[in-house]
């Protein structure tokens, strides 16, 4: 039976979802260039709109996508002949070793990932290649969801492409040897992903779930292919975890809902079995890295059935940890917050001063936004206003800022519903 436009569309389109990567990993093995096997790949989807419809979908939509792709690929460079004098940098080299930890040959896609996030390039180009070519999004795509011009984002995309090839980067696994610091850099871009979707920087929108599901896409891809990594396996439980608030985070008026208000009925119960078997997991295999701690976090929240069940003493503790390890302005400043439930207000309002002094965090609205929430709660209502009025000027999330408009409006009021 002859395939309508519409099934075809819709394999198409989930083959773009479910097989892009696989299909330009091992395009790009046999192009030696990834602006070839880009091309190649997308002019594979394009002769699947024909032959697809006229002959029907195959079995393995990818597995025709790639023959298709890389048979052209082939065909590219047997007629320039140039590209053959050229040193075929996406090609491993014969003397690295294949062998991740556990003697496993890697899927073609980790080759990609890998390049994409080589720490040779910044971590813009980074995220930029990685949307790009793993995720198969386009450059507007792309730019839309960092909210830049086309042109500004498909500019460093070529950079990015550039930088590849004038410093010979390898397409490859690197070697066991290597694998601890170079895996940091392909989990920090997943996790920055990630967490571009889950709150949005700027607009009309809590979030941009087009970006977080790609993150969670790309954190499930990662710890299959890297089933041993403890971290790999902690990011993607965390990235669940996370998930599972989702539906509760904007109530039916389209207000935020602080985790504090939220239904925890309306969370998702699966994501959360996953994601906690998938920290438990984690955190047998010592040493707990910094995705162990924070998803360990994540867990406990996830396990407290209500506001008031949460162990902060235990999410303080595991923030001791996280700030000894890896010291950051915004974990001291996550820790803060759990202080001020484990401990006082006031005590976190002392470290909350110290940390205004932080040039990195001088314009952070989540600096302020706690700052306000925790002079309301000593009762300073005065110094509160004055914060709110300060974290509204920094936020630039409609919802976000609309929260914080409200508690403001409270405080103002001569009865303040607190």
């Amino acid at each position: 039976m002859v395939p309508t436009v519409a099934e075809v569309a819709g394999a198409i389109a989930r083959a773009h979802d479910e097989e892009w990567a696989y299909v330009l990993a091992a395009t790009a093995r046999v192009a030696a260039d990834l602006d070839l096997a880009e091309d190649c790949v997308q002019d594979a989807y394009a002769q699947a709109l024909v032959h697809w419809r006229a002959r029907g979908i195959p079995r393995r939509p990818g597995a025709w996508l790639t023959t298709v792709a890389t048979r052209r690929a082939l065909e590219q460079r047997r007629r320039a002949a140039v590209l053959e004098r050229k040193l075929p940098l996406l090609v491993p080299d014969p003397a690295d070793s294949d062998e991740v930890a556990g003697g496993v040959f890697p899927d073609d896609r980790l080759r990609l990932v890998f390049t994409c996030c080589h720490p040779a390039l910044a971590q813009e180009a980074q995220v930029a290649l990685t949307l790009k070519l793993v995720c198969g999004l386009s450059s507007a795509e792309i730019a839309k969801a960092f909210l830049v011009k086309e042109a500004t984002m498909q500019a460093r995309i070529t950079r990015a492409k550039h930088k590849i090839a004038e410093t010979r980067i390898p397409y490859r696994v690197p070697r066991v040897t290597e694998l601890p610091e170079r895996i940091t850099a392909v989990l920090d871009v997943v996790h920055l992903v990630y967490s571009v979707g889950h709150t949005a920087k700027f607009g009309d929108q809590l979030t941009r779930p087009d970006l977080a599901r790609r993150g969670i896409d790309l954190a499930r891809m990662v710890q299959l292919l890297l089933p041993d990594s403890g971290e790999a396996t902690a990011l993607l439980g965390l990235l669940l975890l996370t998930q599972a608030r989702e539906a509760a985070r904007v109530d039916e008026g389209g207000q935020l809902a602080v985790m504090r208000k939220q239904d925890r009925a309306l969370w998702d119960g699966e994501l959360i079995a996953e994601g906690l078997a998938l920290v438990h997991a984690a955190l047998e295999g010592p040493p707990v890295g910094r995705f162990g701690l924070l998803a360990a976090i994540g867990a406990v929240h996830a396990e407290a059935k209500r506001w008031e069940d949460t162990d902060w003493e235990e999410i303080l503790g595991l923030y001791d940890l996280l700030l000894a390890r890896w010291p950051s302005p915004v974990v001291a400043l996550n820790r803060a917050v759990a202080l001020s439930y484990a401990d006082s207000p006031e005590a976190a309002l002392d470290v909350i001063r110290a940390l205004s002094d932080d040039p990195a965090l001088s314009t952070y609205p989540y600096l302020a936004a706690t700052h306000a929430d925790l002079l309301r709660r000593t009762g300073r209502r005065q110094e509160a206003i004055a914060a709110y009025e300060e974290a509204i000027t920094f936020t630039g999330n409609t919802v976000e800022a609309d929260y914080l408009t409200r508690r403001l409006d409270d405080l103002r009021n001569p009865n303040p519903g607190l």
